[in-house]
């Protein structure tokens, strides 16, 4: 019996140096067979992508051949990653996924490397003028149908963009940011956000159910549980979102939202319905009955 790897169909993955410098970015890349739509396929694009793009492709392929059971059709995804195996890499993505101001932290363990944040608007740059552009000149996109999903720190990169640039996406799909984030600096971005110009943009915040005040029932007879509840009411990850999602909701200045809460889910098991929601949200059918 012979072992071969496995690898999703139409996916493939490479490197791309950021203008700037710095270490490479791996972007894993999902392209549907035949010929893309009059105006181009939609597009989804995700941070984490070690992590998050396995989940998108799956929930994608197995969607979109059944349109009128799904209302997904097929688009790309292009998912922002990292080189190596390992589903994060802790290091950069505090660089690259935490608003400014730039700060350092201790290391996330003894003699390690110090943490940095503060580099989100560097990313931003990359995914400007070299991720979407490198995008356009290999498959057709629909410039219309970009989304920006992005989970925990990667859910309050998504915000930092959409106030600091939304013209570059149409749906903005945050889940579980860390609104609290450095004193909640977050809401000053909001509180100066650019002019939602343009088609209106569309906000898709969420938080799993056991990320409130209370403990996910496994987790309440852990040796943990108390320093859990203490952290819970400093991070208040659904009230944060649930309150921004109501505050931006405002359909005349350009910004639509919606605020969902997914059952059963705790900060971490939540990644997996998450990026589901978020590919229903880029690839929903337009233009016909599903």
């Amino acid at each position: 019996m012979t072992e071969n790897a496995y690898h999703f169909p139409g996916a493939v993955y490479f490197d791309m140096q950021p203008a700037a410098g710095g270490e490479p970015y791996r972007i894993f890349l999902f392209t549907p067979k035949g010929e893309p739509p009059a105006e181009g396929w939609p597009l989804l694009v995700t941070t984490d992508g070690n992590a998050t793009f396995p989940f998108a492709v799956a929930s994608l392929m197995t969607q979109a051949p059944y349109p009128t059971g799904t209302n997904v059709e097929w688009g790309v995804v292009a998912a922002i990653g990292y080189p190596g195996d390992e589903p994060y890499d802790a290091l950069r993505r505090a660089w690259d996924l935490g608003p400014p101001p730039i700060k350092t932290y201790p290391p996330y363990f003894e003699g390690g490397p110090p943490v940095r944040i503060g580099g989100t608007g560097e990313l931003l740059d990359f995914i400007e003028r070299q991720l979407l552009p490198h995008l356009d000149g290999i498959v057709k996109i629909d410039a219309g149908r970009r989304s920006l999903f992005g989970h925990s720190f990667g859910g309050l990169f998504t915000l930092y963009a959409l106030f600091d640039r939304p013209g570059l996406f149409s749906n903005w799909i945050a889940a579980s940011p860390t609104i609290y984030w450095e004193g909640s600096e977050i809401l000053n971005n909001e509180a100066r956000r650019a002019d939602m110009t343009g088609r209106r943009k569309f906000l898709h915040l969420s938080a799993g159910e056991h990320e409130g005040d209370a403990l996910a029932p496994f987790q309440s007879g852990n040796p943990d549980a108390g320093t859990r509840l203490e952290k819970k009411k400093l991070e208040r990850t659904v009230a944060l979102a649930q309150e921004m999602a109501e505050r931006l909701n405002r359909p005349r200045d350009g910004i639509r939202t919606a605020f969902e809460i997914f059952p059963g889910q705790t900060h971490m098991s939540v990644l997996g319905p998450a990026v589901n929601r978020a590919v229903s949200i880029a690839f929903e059918v337009v233009g016909r009955d599903a």
